[in-house]
This record gives C-alpha cells, structure tokens and sequence, in this order.
C-alpha cells in the first residue's frame, strides 16, 4: 500500500482540517463471479483518507478489471504529457486466468496502480479517480458502459483548411516531421535502451524463478527416493537416508517458497517497470503526435499568410474570408505550440519522477533479492552441516 504522505503521530481527528492530507488504498479480496466466458474476478477496493473532496473517512467499493481499464483510458486522454501508470496484462491462456498465482499478481499489480495514481500529485485530483474510488458499483459500471469507446482521437477543427498540406505527408511527398532537439533524442535512448535492459533482466529473473521450482521439485523427488532406499537398508544406514530425504523435502519446501518469492519481490517488479517504459513510450507518442500536428499548422499559417497577401494584391473580394481563416489558422497553430511546449515541460518533471521512483522500488526489489537468497544459503548450509554427524 502506498501512501500519498504521511498521516502524522498527533491524536487529531482524520478529519481535522490541521491534520496533514493522506489517502490510503488497498486492493484486496478478489473473489470469481460469474461462469464459463462471462467470469470474471472482482476486488475489494478501500479508501481511507482525510481529503476535503472524498465522501467520508473510508470507503469500501467493489471493482472488477474493466474498472481499472476504464479509469487509465480517462487518464491518458486528460493528462496529455504524464505517464500514466501501467496496468497488468491480461492472460493470454486462458486455463491460467483464474490460477491462483496469476489472480494473486493481478491484484498486486493492481494495488500498485491505483496507488500510483493516488501519489501522483496532479492525477490525484481527477473527478475519474474519485468517481472510481466512491461511486456504488451499478453507478459505476452504467458510467464506464455509457463511454466505452468514447475516447477517441478527435480531428483538428481546422483540418479541411490543411488538407493538401497532410495530404502532401500521405502521399509521400513529404516526409512526416519529427523533433530531433538533443534534448528529446537523449530522452527517446534513453527510454527504447531501458526497455532492452529491463525486458532482458526481467526475462533472467522468470529463468530464475523456473530454476528455483525445479530444484524444489527435484528435491522433493529426491527425498521421497532416499526415503524408500532407506526403509530397505540396515537400520544405522537406513536411518541416514531417512534422514537425508526428511532434510531434502524440507529444503524442497524452502525452494518453492522462495521461488514465490523471487516472483513477486523480484520478478513482477521487473516486468512492471517493462509496463512502465512502455506507458513511457506512449506518452511519446502523443508528443510526437502534437509535434507533427503544431508544424503542418505552422506550415499552413505561412502558406494562408502568403495566399492572403496575394489576394490583397489583386484587391479579391475573397480577402475577408481568407483573413478570417489566416486569424483561426494562426491562433489554432499558437495553441499547438503552446500545447506541444507544456507537454516537453511536463515529461520532463514525470521522468524526474520516475527516475525517483525506479530508484526506490528497484533497489527495494534487489534488496529482497538478496536478502531471499542469503536467507536461502543460510538454511542449506545449516541443513546439510547438522545432516554431517549423522551419517555412518
């Protein structure tokens, strides 16, 4: 669970408007409901926070993926230049949708996403995270019914006026333009080479995680087989076997539980972050989208600029709607660049933030790493050294 700040150690109410803000969410309880292809896994979504805006000290909701999902496509429609938190994936297999393990490292995933949201300075204040986090479950699903595939790319209002100009880029006349300041380029390697990285690390992590299984398992077997040589030997080398297959299933227990361990302290922090990088690219995406967008309007300004003062030259009775039109190409490629400037501003402050954060739950994850795995060492040292005086 994460917190957006600390609540304090004072014994003022929650709601006190001197405590210091908070909100507090935990995803928990999923539970199967439904049948065959209808089924589906539904949450347990808690809220407890002190914030003016929120309905009350706690607030306890139900929420299925589809909720989730609908939340993050308001986001990345609104906050045009964040990264938006990623979302776990959906099993492609379908025998494992509902396995214990994938439904246990959905709902991580998932509190992990709703957390971030909630931390996140400018997407905590979204009417869709307070709609998600308080609204009763038909409200809620009528809401993300109602604007299933609403949010789609809207054309420029002035798109007709630069038609020839898009028309020129699809039809190849033109290459599509694309930002090439040292800055941007510096941030696109550095983004496309940590996904290379962190997909290979997170792909040696699931490697780790096998190998782990199989010599849990490998142990197991191993144990159970001494166990049945030893029933048939003398009884002083019989009890050593015994004895050899009772430490060997045990340290097979040890295995699996770290095996676990290593996947969801290890491994799911990897392959989120492979989300994460990938939101990242998104996000880029969409300012590659306003860069071209800001330049064909810039390009077409100049060109209605120039068809203008042809016309006043030659004294056109068309001069007053070509000089309406230059005035709305002219402001709408103003807003572009405007719009362009503060989403290069914002991505900025989000990397800073993110690089914060990769920081601090990466190293978390490489400290547990370790820690599992001398913890590990340890019990197979001090198991196979106590087996040693026992043996004929």
């Amino acid at each position: 669970m994460i917190s957006v700040s600390e609540s304090g150690s004072s014994a003022q109410s929650p709601r006190s408007p001197s405590a210091k803000p908070f909100i507090y969410i935990s995803v928990t309880e999923p539970v199967k409901l439904g049948n065959g292809v209808q089924a589906y896994i539904s949450y347990r979504v808690v809220t407890k926070t002190n914030l003016p805006e929120y309905q009350g000290p706690e607030k306890i909701v139900i929420r299925r993926f589809s909720d989730f999902v609908w939340l993050r496509d308001r986001l990345c429609e609104k906050y045009k230049g964040f990264f938006i938190p990623p979302l776990p994936e959906k099993s492609a297999v379908e025998k494992f949708r509902f396995s214990a393990e994938f439904i246990e490292l959905r709902r991580q995933a998932l509190d992990i996403f709703i957390n971030r949201v909630a931390s996140h300075p400018e997407l905590l204040k979204s009417e869709d995270l307070r709609t998600f986090l308080q609204e009763d479950e038909e409200v809620m699903e009528r809401t993300r019914s109602h604007e299933t595939g609403l949010f789609k790319k809207k054309p420029l209002e002035l798109m007709q006026i630069i038609k020839s100009k898009v028309s020129d880029v699809v039809l190849g006349k033109e290459k599509p333009v694309e930002e090439t300041t040292p800055e941007y380029e510096k941030l696109r390697q550095y983004v496309f080479q940590l996904e290379e990285h962190l997909a290979e690390a997170q792909k040696q992590a699931f490697r780790l995680v096998k190998r782990h299984k199989e010599l849990g398992q490998s142990l197991s077997d191993f144990g159970k087989a001494m166990k049945l040589l030893g029933a048939c030997e003398r009884v002083s080398l019989g009890k050593a076997f015994s004895e050899l297959g009772s430490k060997s299933e045990l340290l097979s227990l040890k295995f699996q539980k770290e095996s676990h361990n290593l996947l969801m302290n290890f491994e799911e922090p990897l392959k989120d972050y492979v989300r994460a990088v990938q939101s990242i690219k998104a996000t880029m995406a969409d300012r590659a989208n306003a860069f071209r967008q800001q330049c064909e309007l810039a390009e077409a300004t100049r060109l209605k600029e120039i068809n203008l003062d042809k016309l006043i030259l030659v004294r056109s009775d068309k001069v007053a709607e070509a000089e309406i039109e230059y005035r709305e190409l002219k402001a709408a490629s103003e807003e572009a660049r405007m719009r362009l400037e503060t989403m290069a501003k914002v991505m900025g402050e989000e990397m800073a933030r993110f690089q914060e954060q990769k920081t601090a739950d990466l190293g978390r994850a490489f400290h547990l790493f370790a820690l599992g795995q001398a913890d590990l060492a340890r019990d197979l040292a001090h198991s196979w050294r106590t087996l040693l005086p026992r043996l004929p």
